[in-house]
Parts: C-alpha cells; sequence; structure tokens
C-alpha cells in the first residue's frame, strides 16, 4: 500500500505546486491589467491632468513598501543618489547641506572637495544657485541645482553669518565626489589603534588597508579597535575583502540563499592582522554589512564586540535595470553568518493585522556557537560579548542639537577665530563656555524638559478627573516653578556633556568630520572599555582562549 500511496502523494504535491504557480500567474495578470485600465480611465476621465509620473512613482512606492523598507524604485533622476551609495561618488561641489528656519544651509564641505577648495564653509546660508534664488527651496531642491556634470561651472552666492561683510559669491567648477568612508583612524593608546568606519563602498577596503598601512608606523601598535557605529552598510563585497585583514585566506564568512540560490563567499587574499587582538564597536545603527563584519569576527572568536546590539538586518538586496534608465532595488536573499544563524531582526512576511512588523523576542531566538563553543543567538541583532550602556541626551543638550544652537555658536565662533589650533589641544575652555552660555540665553530657547511634560499632563488629568481644587492649582504651580526649565541653570548642570558636544563641533569646523570623530573619541566611554579589555587579561578571557590560543577543553566538548 505504501508503495502505491507515496508516489501519489508526491504527484499530488508537485500538480498542487503546479497549481498553485498557474494561479499566482493569473492572478498577476488579472492585476496588471485591472492597473492599466485604471490608470487609462483616471487619464480620459479625470476632471483635471494628471500628473502621471508623480501617480506612477507613488503608486509603485506604495506597492514596494508592504514587500520591506529595503526594495525600493529609482527613476532615472535618482541616478546619482544609487551612485553615492553604491561608490559613494557623485558629481558636484561636494557639500553636505541642511536646512533650519526656512534657509538651506552648508553643514560641512566635503575635504578635498570643490567647495572645500573654494572656500565655503559650514554655516553658509545658500541664497543663489546661477540664477535661481533659493527663497522658498528645500534641500533637495538645492541639491539638485548644486550638481551636474563634472567640469561645468555653477555660481554660488551665499550670506556667512556673523561676518561684516556677509555676502560672498564663488564660482565652482564641479567634479566626480568621492566620500569617505574612513573618516579618521589614529592611537587611542600607546599600544592600540583606532579606525572609524562608516559605510561599505566600493572604495573601503582600499581606505581600511591605507589606515592599517599608517597605524603600523606606530612603534607600539598592536591592538585595534575598529568602530562600526552608525554604520549602516553598503556593498557585500566590501565586507569580505575587509575581513580579509584579520582572518586566514579561504575562510568562509558568509552563506546568502535566496530564490533557490545559495551563494558561499570566503575571504580571498593573505590577512595582514591574522593574530592581533581586535575590538568592534557596535550600536543600534550598525546594519547590513557593518553586521556581517561584525558579526563574522564573533562567530570566529576573532574579535571582541563592544557597546551596544546591533539593528539586525540579515537581508541582501542587488540592483537590477528598468526601462527607461530606472532601477530596482530588490531583497534577493537572506545571509547567514558563520555560526549559521540570520540576525534578521525583522520578519516582513509575516505582519500583523495593521501591517506593522514585530521584532523577534530574545525568548523566541535560538541558540548558535562560535568556533570555540561560546552561546550566540540569531535574530534580533547582534549582542555585544560587553554591552556598554548609551549616555542618553539630556533634555538640555537635545535641544541645543536639534534647535541648532551649538552648529550656530560654533560658526560664530570660527568667524571670530580664523586660526586653527591643534587638534590634540583643542578644548572648550571655562570663558568659552561662559560666552556659549551668554549666546543661548540671550537667544532666548524655549524647550519643555521631561519634568514640563509630566507636570503638564498631571495638570491635565487632575482638570479632567475633577482634582483641580484652588489649593491643588496651586501646589502645580509652585512645582512648576522649582521642576520646570530653567536654561541657566539646565546649561549649568549639564556642563559637562554640552562642553564634549561643543567641542566636536568646533572641531569640525576646522578639520571636518575627521576632527569631530577624533574629539569624540576622548572621553568616550565605548573606546575606554574597548581599550581596558584589549590591554588586559579580560579580552582572552572573553574569547576563552588559553595561552597557546586554543578553546579550552570545556568549550570544545560544549561545541561538540
Amino acid at each position: 500500500m505504501k508503495r502505491i500511496l507515496l508516489p501519489f502523494v508526491a504527484l499530488t504535491m508537485i500538480s498542487v505546486g503546479a497549481y498553485a504557480k498557474k494561479s499566482h500567474d493569473m492572478s498577476l495578470q488579472r492585476n496588471l491589467k485591472t492597473f492599466n485600465a485604471m490608470v487609462k480611465t483616471l487619464e480620459e476621465n479625470y476632471v483635471d491632468s494628471i500628473r502621471i509620473d508623480e501617480a506612477f512613482k507613488a503608486a509603485s512606492n506604495a506597492m514596494l513598501n508592504t514587500v520591506d523598507p529595503y526594495t525600493e524604485y529609482y527613476t532615472s533622476d535618482d541616478k546619482d543618489e544609487l551612485m553615492k551609495m553604491t561608490t559613494g561618488e557623485y558629481a558636484g561641489i561636494g557639500s553636505y547641506i541642511t536646512e533650519y528656519d526656512g534657509k538651506v544651509r552648508i553643514s560641512q564641505p566635503v575635504a578635498g572637495s570643490p567647495a572645500a577648495k573654494a572656500g565655503l564653509m559650514a554655516g553658509d546660508w545658500i541664497v543663489k544657485v546661477d540664477t535661481t534664488d533659493t527663497k522658498g527651496l528645500k534641500s533637495g531642491d538645492v541639491s539638485k541645482l548644486l550638481r551636474g556634470n563634472p567640469g561645468t561651472d555653477v555660481y554660488v552666492e551665499v550670506v556667512r553669518p556673523y561676518m561684516a561683510d556677509s555676502l560672498k559669491s564663488f564660482t565652482i567648477t564641479r567634479e566626480k565626489v568621492g566620500e569617505k568612508s574612513v573618516p579618521y583612524f589614529g592611537m587611542v593608546s600607546p599600544s592600540t589603534g583606532y579606525i572609524r568606519l562608516t559605510s561599505y563602498i566600493s572604495n573601503s577596503p582600499q581606505e581600511i588597508a591605507a589606515a592599517l598601512d599608517s597605524l603600523k608606523g606606530n612603534p607600539g601598535f598592536s591592538k585595534l579597535i575598529l568602530d562600526l557605529r552608525g554604520n549602516g552598510g553598503g556593498l557585500v563585497e566590501s565586507a569580505i575583502d575587509i575581513l580579509g585583514n584579520f582572518l586566514p585566506k579561504g575562510t568562509q564568512v558568509l552563506r546568502t540563499s535566496g530564490s533557490g540560490r545559495e551563494r558561499i563567499y570566503k575571504t580571498t587574499h593573505t590577512p595582514s592582522f591574522p593574530d592581533m587582538p581586535l575590538a568592534v564597536l557596535t550600536d543600534g545603527a550598525t546594519a547590513s554589512a557593518s553586521e556581517i563584519t561584525a558579526g563574522a569576527l564573533q562567530d570566529l572568536d576573532r574579535a571582541v564586540l563592544i557597546g551596544n546590539r546591533s539593528f539586525g538586518k540579515g537581508l541582501v538586496q542587488n540592483i537590477f535595470p528598468l526601462p527607461h534608465d530606472a532601477s530596482l532595488k530588490v531583497t534577493v536573499a537572506k545571509y547567514y553568518i558563520p555560526s549559521g544563524r540570520l540576525i534578521q531582526a525583522l520578519d516582513y512576511s509575516r505582519r500583523n493585522p495593521d501591517g506593522s512588523v514585530a521584532r523577534t523576542p530574545d525568548s523566541l531566538t535560538n541558540v548558535y556557537y562560535t568556533s570555540r563553543g561560546r552561546e550566540v543567538r540569531d535574530g534580533g541583532g547582534l549582542k555585544p560579548d560587553s554591552v556598554v550602556e548609551n549616555n542618553n541626551y539630556s533634555d538640555i543638550l537635545y535641544n541645543l542639537v536639534t534647535k541648532n544652537r551649538i552648529f550656530d555658536f560654533a560658526t560664530r565662533y570660527r568667524a571670530a577665530h580664523p586660526e586653527a589650533m591643534p587638534l590634540d589641544k583643542l578644548e572648550v575652555t571655562d570663558d568659552v563656555y561662559a560666552e556659549f552660555t551668554e549666546f543661548v540665553v540671550d537667544g532666548d530657547m524655549k524647550y519643555d524638559t521631561s519634568f514640563d511634560a509630566l507636570l503638564k499632563e498631571l495638570r491635565k488629568q487632575a482638570d479632567e478627573q475633577g482634582y483641580m481644587t484652588p489649593d491643588n492649582d496651586s501646589t502645580l504651580t509652585l512645582l512648576e516653578k522649582r521642576l520646570g526649565s530653567d536654561l541657566r541653570r539646565d546649561l549649568e548642570f549639564k556642563k559637562g556633556e554640552i562642553r564634549d558636544y561643543l567641542a566636536e563641533e568646533i572641531a569640525s569646523r576646522y578639520y571636518g568630520d575627521g576632527g569631530r570623530v577624533a574629539v569624540e573619541i576622548r572621553t568616550d566611554p565605548v573606546v575606554e572599555t574597548a581599550v581596558a579589555i584589549l590591554e588586559s587579561p579580560q579580552y582572552d578571557a572573553i574569547l576563552r582562549k588559553t595561552p597557546d590560543g586554543k578553546p579550552t577543553t570545556e568549550n570544545a566538548k560544549r561545541k561538540k
């Protein structure tokens, strides 16, 4: 009976599969036909003209939003953005811009770019590009005006705050601008080097190699911190290439699987630093290719992860050409790091009734093992080997940043002090902080603290529930006076953290993003923890290494 039944079952499954595919194809054709008819009917009968390109892009994006956030449609107008994402290159003047108070401003010229060489500075308010007045324009509109073919000129007129002769004009020749993914590297102790990597673009492996080569020039260099915090990822191939600096040639570091296809990635070159103690820093914005790097190094017990849990993006995208020079970035696979785990935190195929996607709880994740038998888990990103709690912004610092008071003061400071002091001596003295305090107080910055919000809610609830008697009203008024925001008091109370952030912003005015990072890591508790672990027996203890580098007997048994 079984001999007859099993082939029948197999045939039934094949038939069901074929039927399901045919049904899916018919549904697809039916919906495409309906959509085409709907667009045609709308175009022929709607009372006003239809902006068909905008409507189609909105419809396309709405459809893709039902898939996942990483599958995206790019029109021909978006080619620059797509090129910048993959290569870090674009044609233009080379400057980040920001928008606030109804003005579009330079936030930071890219080092070595046409904008930097021409003399544009952070804080400059862009008032005209060629013949176009920028009043009322958004930053995206101004960005499009500034970009163009290499070798073409663009006229830029700016107002420079805090300068007597504030109106300045520049004729800038556009170039192909390449952004750096390594804004800073240097020594953070006599024996420990540090590299900040911000993205994975085509040139990232070369930048990492150059940084490592330069660090080798320091006689005491024997340990390394690779900082991937805030790194949202990029090219998988760049991640594999960078891993080759630290792992033996031919080491499998990644497996991708999707649409019936599987691919294995291995390191391809002899490592420069196969045994150097290594710490990798992660946070909630460490994602995608940066999680491939960090995850492979953790699974292979090649590095200690320090900081906070990573984002949890275990999906791979490819870019496909579409008609009329458009492109579609599509999620084509899931990736698995050496232990076999998938670190994807959200399952977009299983949505809640409202369309939202819940993060995988730790209780539903599975245990995997590193090469030395340490327990690690899938889902929900990478958990560091040493967790260092985030220093959350205080209410006052958050408002100083979001209301651009620190940005504006740094602009004023740069105008008053055109000559840069050496980066290692740059600091915010008590006199400079006192000047900053008066700058903020004179600007009469309005803001609410968490106490303000609580007291407002308490007053609201007391009123709604009938407890707002004259006595209670007086009590709440007294609490509001004593516990509500007091600008000068808050500036003094949080002086330490505000002064650190202000020093970073001022450093960026003279030394760009590299200067900002150099000042930031001076007082960074995550970097301090990394140095302490690398320079103590704790490093080997975390990785469970014996003096000869082999796993302990206990770990070897556990892995089996």
